[in-house]
């Protein structure tokens, strides 16, 4: 199915989302291994000083998450944008996401391309379907970067907030590896940056000039958040890209450029609007980095590649 994109200036209207049972009922009978609050891992936190959990590896159970989650009969869309030279990567990040992303639920790729016609034909699981979405290329890939607020809030108002219960929005120059499952649901999630995990919060690269609307004072910061990937419920991620896309048109009309495009709006607004559930380095791993002591499985990477061929407008 091919959608013709819709500037977001042609539509005004109130949106409703679905209904859904947020509660984490378990089976009976249902056998797992006993949790322990004395046991578990010790060598990375755990928990935000919020009280959000940081999802790694040991830190749930994946038989008693799917046994919540997979009888909901919930609907999760994720996007990507496949624009230009990136076209390439999408058969593999389809395929292997057939194999590790969200098994055995009701999942919605929607994808972004300024090239239908080559979108891959995949095997699909049950359930699974591929909404094509032809959107205009544009002429920089800061500008792609940037315009990926605008179209998420255009397809959560057309179509994601009556079919949809949770949305991730993701690269496509990524593959899966290893199970991408329920324990990521949440009312709204950010993921840790693979390449600042580990640093204090003055070395982040966040917005630092105070003319932007993305603007971090110096000693306030929470984590690093990467803008590859992020989600939750559709109502909390519309919430976050409306706001990310006017803050990011006030700075265009002042002719200000956020460092990192979107990834500094998100960085703005997931500091100021607390993530209900973080992902850790574990989910958006970047296959340039050594694989660290405390990664104890690689979910999801960016793959290798050469950034100033396949930004062909840099």
């Amino acid at each position: 199915m091919i959608i013709q994109y819709t500037p977001l200036s042609f539509r005004q209207r109130k949106v409703l989302f679905r209904d859904r049972n947020c509660d984490l009922d378990s089976p009976k009978g249902l056998l797992y291994k006993q949790p322990g609050i004395t046991l578990g891992r010790c060598d990375v936190v755990a928990v935000t000083p919020w009280s959000a959990p940081i999802v790694w590896e040991e830190t749930f159970d994946p038989v008693l998450v799917d046994a919540i989650y997979k009888p909901k009969n919930l609907t999760i869309a994720t996007t990507v944008f496949a624009i230009g030279k990136y076209i390439r990567f999408l058969r593999d990040f389809l395929e292997t996401a057939e194999k590790h992303f969200m098994v055995d639920f009701k999942v919605h790729y929607h994808i972004f391309t300024d090239q239908p016609q080559e979108v891959p034909s995949v095997n699909l699981a049950a359930g699974r379907k591929i909404f094509v979405h032809q959107v205009p290329k544009l002429n920089r890939w800061q500008d792609i970067s940037a315009s990926r607020m605008q179209m998420i809030q255009t397809i959560i108002e057309e179509q994601l907030h009556r079919e949809a219960d949770y949305i991730y929005c993701q690269d496509v120059d990524a593959k899966f590896h290893f199970r991408w499952g329920a324990e990521t649901l949440d009312r709204l999630v950010g993921q840790i940056h693979p390449w600042f995990y580990d640093l204090s919060r003055d070395q982040f690269t966040y917005e630092r000039r105070p003319e932007s609307t993305a603007y971090i004072p110096p000693g306030e910061g929470d984590f690093y958040y990467i803008g590859a990937m992020f989600g939750g419920r559709v109502e909390e991620v519309y919430k976050l890209v409306k706001r990310c896309h006017e803050n990011l048109e006030a700075d265009k009309a002042n002719g200000i450029e956020a460092a990192w495009q979107e990834e500094s709006h998100l960085n703005w607004y997931l500091l100021y609007n607390k993530p209900s559930k973080i992902l850790s380095p574990e989910y958006l791993w970047d296959d340039k980095r050594d694989k660290t002591n405390v990664m104890k499985v690689v979910r999801l990477s960016h793959i290798l590649k050469n950034y100033a061929e396949v930004r062909e407008n840099a």
